[in-house]
């Protein structure tokens, strides 16, 4: 049964406050798209979860950030296509679960979720799966889309390669140079990333709807590492959803910040500044890290906004 259209654009409105050589994509279960369906609104992204791999509060910690602040899930978006009842997810993190339901709810169809895309093989953005075997939905050869190394990882490592061979979920390779169609109005194309590739390389996601476009880069080193122009890519897209994991470097004092590399949250804004009002309100901060003060001292993340950056929050609606 379709979600009424009114419903949808309330959620809407509660919510929201290389060569391209393209491939067409048989994704398992896609419905027919009805071209003159005018009784639902426009694809969107939604935004999941804005968390690090170990999510909010994280394991053993004891610091005021851990106790004071409510759950945060883990960094992933959904992309919702209401006119065909079907959504599809970026990243599976361990709290795949809500995050589906939550899909759903918005899709108007039970088990709506018709692919996950993977960006890479660490903990925040794989494991998820495991919730696809036996022991938990049973899925049926659910599209999982990796990368070439993330797709030999998934397949020669248990408990993932059980995944593959009880064919709960069938593995589609992808291209940095095909474009997936996930519907005539909608298209996903990876782009590589430099980040710490020990099991799998490391992508972003370009998307495409009717009216607007999306960066999603959750995780990347530096930016001055990447052989492409961050700048530029914000010029290009209407929303730059992109890694802030760290606030500055100062944050841990435990850790060695080398060992895990990211643009510092102000070391981003030191970067984006040549770029005007506009597009700077395009760039929304995600994968924070428990102990990201812009999380937790109002002043901080006040300083950020008022330079123009949003940062971003699970229930956000940005609209495709």
């Amino acid at each position: 049964m379709k979600t009424p259209w009114f419903l949808v654009l309330g959620l809407l409105f509660i919510f929201s406050c290389s060569t391209e050589q393209q491939a067409d994509v048989a994704l398992r279960n896609t419905r027919i798209i009805d071209a003159d369906a005018e009784d639902n609104p426009d694809p969107f992204i939604y935004i999941l979860g804005i968390a690090q791999d170990a999510g909010i509060p994280q394991l053993a910690c004891t610091k005021l950030c851990c106790k004071e602040r409510r759950h945060e899930k883990v960094s992933s978006i959904g992309i919702v296509d209401p006119k065909n009842e079907s959504s599809y997810l970026l990243d599976a993190t361990p709290d795949l679960v809500p995050q589906w339901k939550a899909l759903d709810s918005l899709s108007g169809e039970p088990s709506s979720v018709e692919a996950i895309f993977l960006t890479h093989a660490h903990i925040g953005h794989y494991t998820g799966l495991m919730y696809l075997g036996k022991e938990a939905l049973g899925a049926d050869q659910l599209s999982v889309f990796a990368m070439p190394r993330m797709k030999k990882f998934l397949e020669n490592n248990g408990p993932w390669s059980q995944l593959v061979q009880e064919k709960n979920i069938a593995i589609k390779p992808m291209d940095t140079a095909k474009t997936i169609l996930l519907s005539r109005q909608l298209k996903l194309q990876p782009i590589l990333v430099p980040h710490r590739d020990e099991y799998s390389e490391t992508v972003g996601f370009f998307i495409e709807g009717p009216s607007k476009s999306a960066l999603f880069i959750p995780d990347i080193d530096k930016w001055g590492r990447w052989d492409q122009d961050i700048i530029a890519w914000i010029k290009k897209v209407d929303y730059a959803i992109l890694d802030a994991t760290f606030y500055d470097g100062e944050e841990l004092n435990n850790r060695d910040m080398s060992e895990i590399p990211h643009p510092f949250l102000v070391e981003s804004m030191a970067l984006f500044n040549v770029l005007d009002e506009k597009d700077r309100n395009k760039v929304y901060f995600t994968h924070f890290n428990h102990t990201n003060p812009v999380l937790t001292q109002a002043e901080i993340k006040k300083e950020v906004e008022r330079k123009g950056y949003r940062i971003a929050e699970e229930g956000m609606v940005l609209p495709l």
